[in-house]
């Protein structure tokens, strides 16, 4: 007999995959009893069921890598707790490489497992033959071995899952559809459902979307931006294949397959460059355990490749040719946590093809942040909120979809850019930009110019593991900022406008820095958890008595805001609005850049009549402007806010003045933040990063007269001392290049990872940061000990400082 609907839950669970079911069952182990998970059809019937169920352990960052191994450990468990047989068995994943890029890429992973604690073993060609006897080995340069990875039966999974959330408490109503959610002052309050036995509504505290290839439908139903497409995915499994034995997963990237043993059956998938975006018309109602029809054609290149490398399947039948949805995102990474738009309903879907390794993980994560209120650790890189408003539109999200199935066997080459559904967002400055020779990348959806090519050079990138293409462009621009001037558009970044009576102390609550400053005075802050762990790395200027701009990294923006709305209070008489279309912004930077502004503006940019850390308006060209006088290079400059019908104007001005100034692209301001050894939100600072340990408590004033969050935290970090600190690291051979992720070597044991990395051409080597354990430590202690980063295997001398390298006491910012 089916359980009655209820007519309220603490929770509404919103699809019954393999993440709706781990959402459940985690919130239930927290002891959520009032837990209502609702399914359309039946459990798993969307695309769980024909998941390839491969469980890796490494993923591209430490807290994914944290998760995926927290659900390989789960899924091992879940059979003696809940009498269901998950499959789960731990047989070891072999990835190979076919030529040398994607060996040193294969190479570049295993040191990055060695820093996250995954078990990993470097390959050579007969090795990877000794692991997988059946490959052929023509073409193979080398591989890695992964032994804690294996496979399980994804419905199963689910279906345990499912059981345990029951044996707590919850309810798992099966044909039971979601027709709509109220929302009211940005609050889920219910939830309309329609069944065999009849409809009605669920009142309730929370809602999270799992649902799936229906996600983005389901979150239009509250308003809320769920941007994910289906895409067509294929595998083949072939007939039994007598005497073959246990095997461990194969993937072979560069021929786009990957290979499973199961049951003496070898299955075949692909993910292929170019793939086949679905249900642009909507997803047929009645989807319930559906193929799509086969596409022999699509798969046709993949399988003749396979059976080159894997010779036996040349033999071996068809069992099965199996085409089936499954959800894909614009950036490959999935969504999770509290939706900006309605903070009460949660996402946990778009988990392109990755969902059975990431479910049980996801779901431990979301179901921790639904009861802590905040993000339990950093998971920025799938937070739902990183997400752009503009997303939602369904051409954009066909096209980037036909790329980012593909993007997962392809190079993961660094400062690689996305192809598709381009040109979506240009600062007024990108016309003038592009004639000047700007070589544009993708970030948020904003074009910007990443470096700029000389006359006649090809505008594109080549890409590579050492010093790519543009190395030389973006030395002589590092040159213009380091000993000229260079100029670079900023207009990307977020701009939010606080104003209103309270907006002083609402920002006081928010924030950690002092905000009872005088009009024009510009405060570096960061927006604090409970924890103290850093939410938000911004600027505020106070532009006037009642108002202020907050200044933010352009992916942020979204998060930011969300973040600011939290906190409001309905006393508060405070608007937040993003004014980030509303203005250009042009940096001009470097030590003759007073000398460049004086002559298109007649204002005073003296030290004693423009002092650092201060914005002003004024008369530029024929226009007018806002400047401000920061600085995210490490050199004296302004950072000059243009009204943005007047933006083109102000660059013609700059161009025509013939200064001496020059464009310089984003790369470059990335290579001399390093330098300077300024954060990058998002990699070196995040949630979970403790604002003292990341060395940036100068910037938290404790002792204003507003409580603000996380200053109980604070102050408990500095009684009780630092349990690790932030280093910056100089490679001593200017050859070898770091990125992020590279393992910390200190007295031959790996005590950390590059958080960042980039070339630092004053240096002379590449730069990173990264924490160190320090618990007990003096700076001196850290510093006593030879520094080795590991890259690819190898490991490489390092200077080390605390302060950083160039400029370390800041005279050139207020020079």
């Amino acid at each position: 007999m089916t359980d009655p609907v209820p007519s309220h839950a603490r929770v509404v669970i919103i699809g019954g995959g393999v993440i709706g079911c781990s959402v459940a069952y985690h919130l239930t182990k927290l002891g959520w009893t009032d837990v209502v998970l609702l399914e359309r059809k039946r459990l798993t019937s969307g695309t769980t069921w024909h998941a390839a169920g491969l469980i890796a352990q490494l993923r591209a960052s430490n807290p994914a890598t944290r998760l995926a191994k927290y659900s390989a450990d789960l899924y091992a468990k879940l059979e003696e707790e809940t009498g269901i047989a998950t499959g789960v068995r731990q047989n070891g994943s072999v990835s190979v490489a076919l030529n040398e890029a994607r060996r040193e890429e294969l190479l570049r992973t295993a040191s990055m497992a060695r820093a996250f604690g995954v078990e990993v073993s470097e390959l050579t060609p007969d090795q990877v033959g000794e692991k997988y006897p059946h490959i052929n080995l023509e073409g193979v340069t080398g591989g890695v071995w992964l032994p804690g990875d294996g496979q399980g039966d994804p419905a199963n999974i689910a279906l345990a899952l499912a059981k345990g959330a029951r044996q707590k408490g919850a309810k798992i109503l099966e044909n039971t559809r979601v027709i709509g959610i109220d929302t009211d002052h940005r609050t889920a309050s219910a939830v309309h459902w329609s069944g065999s036995d009849g409809q009605g509504k669920i009142t309730c505290d929370h809602v999270v979307n799992c649902g799936g290839m229906w996600a983005h439908e389901v979150g239009q139903m509250a308003g809320v931006n769920v941007p994910l497409h289906a895409c067509e995915h294929f595998y083949i499994v072939t007939e039994a294949i007598p005497d073959l034995t246990r095997l461990p997963v194969l993937r072979v990237p560069d021929e786009c397959a990957y290979y499973k043993e199961d049951a003496g059956k070898i299955l075949l998938g692909a993910f292929e460059p170019v793939s086949k975006p679905w249900g642009m018309n909507g997803i047929p109602e009645s989807f319930e355990f559906d193929q799509l029809p086969e596409d022999f054609d699509h798969f046709e290149p993949i399988l003749e490749k396979a059976i080159e490398r894997l010779p036996m399947l040349a033999n071996a039948g068809i069992h099965t040719f199996f085409n089936g949805p499954e959800s894909f995102t614009p950036d490959d990474a999935y969504h999770l946590g509290p939706s900006p738009e309605v903070p009460n309903l949660w996402v946990a879907a778009g988990f392109n093809s990755i969902g059975i390794q990431s479910a049980g993980g996801a779901g431990m994560a979301l179901a921790q942040w639904m009861q802590d209120g905040e993000m339990p650790f950093d998971l920025v890189d799938v937070d739902v909120a990183r997400n752009q408003t503009f997303q939602r539109n369904r051409r954009y999200l066909k096209e980037r979809a036909s790329e980012t199935l593909g993007l997962l066997y392809a190079d993961h080459w660094p400062y690689r850019q996305k192809a598709t559904a381009r040109g979506i967002r240009r600062s007024p400055f990108h016309a003038q930009l592009a004639d000047l020779g700007a070589v544009f990348g993708e970030f948020a959806g904003w074009e910007r110019a990443n470096w700029f090519a000389f006359p006649g050079e090809p505008r594109q990138y080549e890409y590579s593991w050492g010093k790519q293409n543009w190395f030389g462009n973006a030395a002589h621009e590092h040159g213009l900022i380091r000993n000229g001037c260079g100029f670079y558009d900023m207009s990307s970044f977020g701009k939010i406008k606080i104003d209103g009576l309270h907006a002083e102390a609402f920002l006081n609550r928010v924030c950690g820095g002092d905000m009872s400053v005088p009009n024009g005075k510009i405060v570096y802050t960061q927006m604090l958890n409970s924890r103290a762990g850093i939410e938000a790395d911004v600027t505020v200027t106070r532009l006037s008595e009642f108002s202020y701009l907050m200044v933010t990294p352009a992916a942020t923006l979204v998060k930011d805001i969300a973040w600011l709305r939290r906190f409001e209070d309905p006393d508060d008489a405070v608007f937040i609005t993003d004014i980030t279309a509303g203005e250009a912004v042009l940096a001009v930077m470097g030590p003759k850049s007073r000398e460049v502004l004086q002559s298109i503006s007649p204002a005073d940019f003296s030290n004693e009549a423009f002092p650092f850390g201060t914005a002003r308006d004024i008369d530029i060209g024929l226009g007018l402007a806002r400047a401000h006088r920061v600085s995210y290079v490490g050199e004296l400059g302004w950072e000059i806010y243009i009204p943005s019908d007047m933006a083109a104007h102000v660059m013609e001005t700059l161009i025509e003045a013939e200064t001496g100034a020059r464009p310089v692209g984003l790369h470059t301001m990335d290579n001399c933040r390093i330098e300077r050894a300024f954060r990058h939100m998002g990699h070196d600072i995040t949630p979970e990063d403790h604002v003292v340990e990341a060395g940036l408590g100068f910037a938290v004033k404790v002792n204003k007269k507003a409580d603000f969050n996380g200053r109980n935290a604070v102050l408990r970090k500095r009684e009780e001392g630092l349990k690790r600190r932030m280093l910056q690291f100089r490679m001593n051979d200017p050859d070898v290049m770091l990125y992020h992720n590279e393992p910390i070597v200190r007295d031959g044991r790996i005590v950390g990872h590059i958080a960042s990395g980039a070339y630092g051409h004053t240096l002379g080597g590449a730069i990173g940061l990264g924490y160190v354990p320090c618990e007990g430590q003096s700076v001196e202690d850290c510093l006593s000990s030879p520094y080795e980063i590991e890259v690819a295997g190898r490991r490489h001398s390092a200077d080390v400082s605390f302060r950083p390298m160039y400029d370390p006491t800041g005279e050139r910012l207020k020079m």
